[in-house]
């Protein structure tokens, strides 16, 4: 089966290698994206932090590949995904709709971060931690006009423990998600494939995020600070604070009983939160650049003077 792929990420690239390395697939062009590309939410440019270069891959196999630089509707990538004769077109690791220009072509699958129909649309992951979810799992489906709306091929759950980052969790979708597509892309190709229409009445889509989101607010519950915490730390760019008018990235935080006041403690900074529990925060970056809990004590020995709740973003 002809296969081309359209991908720009870890995980997409992960996907590429294991579809290459199956007998009866042939992939016959890969179409990506650069780093920093234009996107419909954000016409000004959105960076790819976990993108990858498929270039080397493509190349060691003798693979052609199209960067993608415009929409999906050039006719230019239209014509070149025409001419590459493909049985399926896999989308895993990409962040533009595909247009019906290019369903027509050929059946397009993709990969989903969630248990659809819940959880469509952008950054599901992310959201599924800040709002405190058990469990997520990602999905299988033929891509339609819709936002994730397709009928769903295949479902694989992932428990999300209390513990875990977007980093942990990725690890395990990634897996998970591996394995699901291995599974099905023979049952597709040789049409025992299920097609299960999505429960409509189920769907919650999520709104994409963007950095200037990851600003905290102080009068949430300590928990939902330490969610908001964790599914943003790196790879992502971090969820955020002011001392004064210095921006302070927080990486790590643990739950803490006393909230007395915000104070150093430890090695760690305490910052009370809603409720009457605090955080514990343990790893910071100062205005974008890595800074130690010893060195920001010592140019902010008194914290709560300067912690500032919900500023106004500042680039």
């Amino acid at each position: 089966m002809n296969i081309v792929f359209v991908g720009a990420n870890q995980f997409g690239y992960r996907c590429l290698e294991a579809i290459q390395a199956m007998p009866e697939m042939s992939v016959t062009g890969v179409v990506t994206n650069p780093e920093t590309f234009s996107i419909s939410y954000r016409p000004e440019g959105v960076k790819n932090v976990r993108h990858v270069d498929f270039y080397p891959f493509a190349r060691a196999h003798d693979i052609p590949v199209f960067e993608m630089t415009g929409k999906m509707t050039d006719p230019v990538l239209l014509g070149q995904i025409k001419a590459w004769m493909p049985d399926l077109i896999v989308v895993v690791g990409w962040y533009h709709m595909v247009p019906r220009a290019i369903r027509d072509i050929a059946p397009v699958v993709g990969m989903h971060g969630s248990l659809l129909p819940d959880y469509s649309g952008g950054a599901p992951l992310v959201w599924a931690i800040i709002n405190g979810e058990t469990k997520t799992g990602i999905t299988l489906f033929q891509m339609d006009q819709g936002v994730d709306s397709g009928p769903v091929i295949g479902q694989t759950e992932v428990p999300i423990l209390f513990e875990d980052t977007i980093a942990t969790l990725y690890a395990k979708i990634e897996d998970a998600g591996l394995k699901l597509l291995l599974e099905n892309l023979p049952e597709i190709e040789n049409g025992t494939a299920v097609y299960t229409t999505q429960d409509e009445s189920r769907r919650r889509i999520m709104p994409q995020r963007s950095p200037e989101d990851g600003v905290i607010d102080w009068s949430w519950t300590a928990e939902r600070v330490y969610n908001f915490i964790r599914a943003q730390t790196r790879p992502y760019p971090g969820a955020f604070t002011w001392l004064g008018d210095n921006k302070l990235t927080l990486w790590q935080a643990s739950l803490y009983d006393d909230a007395e006041g915000c104070q150093w403690l430890d090695g760690g900074l305490v910052i009370p939160c809603g409720g009457g529990k605090a955080i514990y925060a343990t790893a910071f970056s100062l205005d974008g650049e890595g800074v130690s809990p010893g060195e920001l004590k010592v140019r902010f020995p008194e914290p709560g003077n300067l912690l500032v709740s919900k500023p106004v973003f500042q680039s």
